[in-house]
């Protein structure tokens, strides 16, 4: 009956037989029964009691099968819950045995109910709870409040329902435990159903940053971290909100939306966990107690020592990017004789260092999207990207996906070219990257004069090898993949870096 009521739709004859299969064998016994001439009077009567009985209790049940299968045939959830289809089902089966004791066996019905007043009224009394409940079972069929297979919240508990009956509820909570409910303490609860009306449900994610902190650089920041988690909906879109502040910082709450009210737990941490690397690489703290920043500041002190000797971290960091690059293919001759060559001096690359940061970035964050505009790239210093492309062959996307490690290059074509972005990039786990923007390559080029001819020759012989790939990017117009393709606009692309930042 659960599996009727849930809608699914069983095999027409397993539905008969699993309705009709008790009621017709007792049938049948009787009928054998009555066929044997071994019975007084008086016990044939009972027999045939007995066969009107079974007959009625048979028509009830082929009729209550092919309403389930009608429903269920039409894909649709049959109106009567469970619950109440048993209530309705038992109150005929009573009155069936009523008729048949008032027509066939003379019995005066309202005399016993007259009589049993008192019987019924200890009886009531002793069974209250159950009927209680059985009351309140019906009820919350009937308003369908929630179904099995729905995430709810009764009073602190949260949980999906995995089974409703006459007495009780039974949910099961997030840590895999089952939780048992009498339906008039779920009556009596304020229930929260995160399934309705549709599957997507609000959560909220706060947090407090330091004053000093641009409210709209943070908002922004919030919005980015929620977008970037792949369980939020795009529809509705996230939303950012300053909540509060006081002395020890500002409060914001980042509102959204997902589907699967499974994952709460989940989603909640990955922004959380995305936001806060989004924060640290523009320098915005979280606000934290002023007794725990004093207890810091002071335990950095005395880890000094009074002659202590300052670390040179922004030279140690310099001469780490320096390596970092002088390792990659980003300056280096990609084939032909020369390969694996620097292009330009090691001192250029040093002061190319002196440029940019290297930055932590989390996993799930997504530094760009496919068709993006954009005149930089990144250089994997530890960690993995992982890149998407979408294309079209046939009228029909298709997606490659592709993975950039250590001392790989990625987006290069946006800084070189000035193609969009032929690519989403995902960090696919938390990985150091070196970031080089337009204004940082100008002064590599400035000091280079060869550098912009020899790139560009290089550039446009592999972009050439790629023409195929490229004219399935949608995102790219034939403008483009000429642009990307040609060694002239590519040169002249570069040369402009040089007018506009050197």
């Amino acid at each position: 009956m659960a599996a009727e009521a849930n809608g699914r739709r069983p095999p027409f004859p397993a539905l008969l037989v699993r309705r009709l299969s008790l009621p017709a064998l007792l049938l049948a016994a009787v009928v054998v029964a009555e066929k044997l001439d071994l019975w007084t009077p008086a016990i044939r009567g009972y027999l045939d009691g007995a066969f009107v009985f079974l007959s009625a209790v048979l028509a009830v049940r082929v009729l209550d099968a092919l309403a389930v299968l009608w429903f269920t045939r039409g894909r649709r959830s049959l109106p009567v819950p469970a619950v109440l289809r048993g209530f309705v089902l038992g109150v005929l089966y009573l009155l069936a045995v009523f008729i048949i004791l008032d027509t066939m066996f003379g019995v005066n019905i309202s005399a016993y109910l007259g009589a049993s007043a008192i019987l019924t009224m200890i009886l009531g009394l002793a069974l209250q709870p159950v009927l209680s409940n059985i009351l309140s079972g019906i009820s919350l069929n009937v308003t369908k409040s929630f179904g099995r297979g729905d995430w709810i919240a009764i009073g602190p508990h949260e949980g999906i329902v995995v089974d409703t009956n006459w007495r009780e509820t039974r949910i099961l909570d997030r840590a895999s435990n089952v939780v048992i409910f009498p339906n008039t303490s779920v009556a009596s609860e304020r229930i929260v159903n995160y399934s309705r009306p549709d599957c997507r449900t609000a959560l909220l994610f706060s947090l407090k940053v330091s004053p000093d902190a641009a409210a709209g650089e943070v908002l922004d920041v919030l919005v980015e971290a929620a977008r970037d988690c792949p369980s939020v909906v795009s529809d509705p879109a996230p939303r950012a909100y300053l909540t509060g502040f006081d002395e020890s910082g500002l409060s914001y709450a980042i509102k959204f939306w997902i589907e699967d009210y499974s994952l709460k737990d989940i989603v909640l941490t990955d922004i959380g966990r995305l936001a806060w690397y989004k924060l640290q690489r523009r320098d915005i703290e979280v606000a934290v107690p002023w007794t725990e920043r004093i207890q810091e500041i002071a335990g950095a002190i005395k880890s000094l020592g009074p002659l202590a000797a300052r670390p040179e971290g922004p030279a140690a960091e310099i001469e780490r990017i320096t390596t970092i690059l002088a390792s990659s293919q980003l300056l280096r001759y990609p084939d032909g004789e020369r390969e694996g060559g620097l292009i330009v001096p090691p001192e250029e690359i040093r002061e190319l260092a002196s440029r940019v940061y290297r930055r932590t970035y989390g996993r799930g964050e997504v530094l760009f999207r496919q068709g993006d505009k954009g005149e930089s790239c990144y250089l994997v210093a530890s960690g993995r990207i992982r890149g998407t492309i979408v294309t079209e062959e046939g009228g029909k996307p298709l997606t490659t996906d592709f993975h950039v490690g250590p001392g790989g290059l990625f987006g290069e074509m946006s800084l070189f070219a000035g193609l969009p972005r032929t690519a989403t990039g995902i960090v696919d786990e938390t990985a150091e990257l070196i970031e080089i923007g337009a204004s940082d390559f100008a002064v590599l080029l400035e000091r280079n004069p060869d550098l912009a001819g020899t790139i560009a020759d290089l550039v446009s012989e592999r972009n050439a090898r790629n023409l195929e790939s490229f004219r399935r990017i949608k995102e790219l117009s034939e403008q483009d993949i000429a642009r990307g393709t040609s060694r002239s606009s590519i040169l002249e692309h570069l040369r402009k870096f040089i007018r506009s930042f050197g």
